[in-house]
């Protein structure tokens, strides 16, 4: 897919591109941001290699405003994080009641009309 979206870059030529900046560069960010322990090298070397080419395309100024969109999303950052961090809490108690049946970890009280609330 990295080859295809680079191929892509190239064929639409600079000026067709722009609008579809963010949107390529959201992967190639991922793939370079990620820490997995089974993280194939050669992907985050494809992906930098694809950056450097957009980087080259476009033009450093146009490519750094759709890169800065791409990372800034710090909000949706933040609420993914909480969410894992909370899954993880969770599967760890599950487990730990799994290994032993007499240990009742505490678990989160759902208030449900404070869970019903909009928070901004």
């Amino acid at each position: 897919i990295f080859k295809f979206l680079g191929a892509i870059s190239v064929d639409l030529g600079q000026d067709r591109i722009k609008p579809y900046l963010p949107t390529i560069l959201t992967p190639l960010y991922r793939e370079l941001n990620s820490n997995y322990a089974e993280q194939d090298p050669t992907l985050k070397n494809l992906s930098q290699e694809i950056i450097e080419l957009l980087k080259k395309l476009v033009g450093l100024e146009a490519f750094s405003l759709a890169f800065s969109s791409t990372v800034a999303n710090l909000d949706i950052a933040a609420r993914r994080k909480l969410k894992r961090h909370k899954n993880k809490a969770e599967t760890r108690k599950r487990k730990i009641e799994s290994l032993r049946p007499m240990y009742k970890a505490k678990r989160h009280r759902s208030h449900a009309l404070k869970d019903l609330a909009m928070v901004e």
